[in-house]
């Protein structure tokens, strides 16, 4: 945990990611991210100068595999506050409109399920799970499919639902969130999305991983470049 709050604390304080008296609405989809993020508040939590305040919110998608129980468990053993939201997300987006690419009208649904959430539970942030490598998979997606140059925002404020959207963990690498949850044997639901492993993402993660093999400092340039350039907040620490 030490590591991982050490990534954590930088990005807080580099980015100012808490302030004093914060409620903070941690999405918690039961993966190794999420379930992360949440332990790594509750530890902030104990030691940091400034107080706020944790809950965990969990969309139910639909799906068969989502775990109310185990969900339940593992937040009443961290000691954080669960609510898990009903939706029609798979219904939607599998059944309704029959997506080919159903990526990102899953994300916005859960997005806004998210807010309003968050917002009833008087909460003034909501904290997601990406990680570094999020970041950069999101930055090739936008430039190769989009033409754009942008990618995850370590914060940015929402003007329609108030609410501020914060990403302790972006500076964090993928890999020391593998190692974490190994180490400290953290048990996960097995199965958080019916696109694991088949979505355009997954083939930016393994783009990145043979250019690694011929240039191993690619990722390290590419946070880099994303920094200089200041791209959606990004600055060195």
């Amino acid at each position: 945990m030490q590591r991982i709050l050490s990534y954590l604390r930088k990005t807080v304080e580099t980015y100012k990611l808490i302030d004093e008296g914060d409620k903070i609405a941690v999405g918690l989809s039961g993966g190794k991210d999420s379930f992360t993020l949440l332990m790594a508040l509750k530890a902030l939590q104990r030691f940091y100068p400034l107080h706020f305040d944790l809950i965990a919110i969990s969309i139910d998608p639909g799906f068969d595999f989502f775990n109310r129980d185990f969900l339940k468990k593992k937040c009443d053993e961290i000691g954080v506050p669960l609510f898990i939201e009903e939706s029609h997300i798979k219904e939607i987006v599998f059944v309704i409109r029959k997506e080919k690419n159903p990526c990102s009208l899953c994300a916005n649904l859960r997005r806004g399920i998210l807010n309003s959430t968050a917002i009833r539970e008087n909460c003034n942030k909501i904290a997601l799970g990406h990680n570094q490598d999020d970041a950069l998979e999101t930055f090739l997606l936008n430039f190769i499919y989009a033409g754009s140059l942008s990618t995850f925002a370590p914060i940015s404020y929402m003007d329609r639902s108030k609410m501020t959207l914060i990403r302790p963990l972006i500076d964090t690498p993928e890999k020391e969130i593998k190692k974490f949850v190994k180490r400290a044997n953290i048990e996960l639901m097995p199965k958080v999305c019916p696109m694991d492993g088949i979505s355009k993402r997954e083939d930016m993660k393994k783009m990145i991983m043979e250019w690694e093999k011929k240039l191993p400092n690619v990722r390290a340039n590419m946070v880099g470049a994303i920094k200089r350039a200041n791209i959606n907040g990004w600055k060195d620490k």
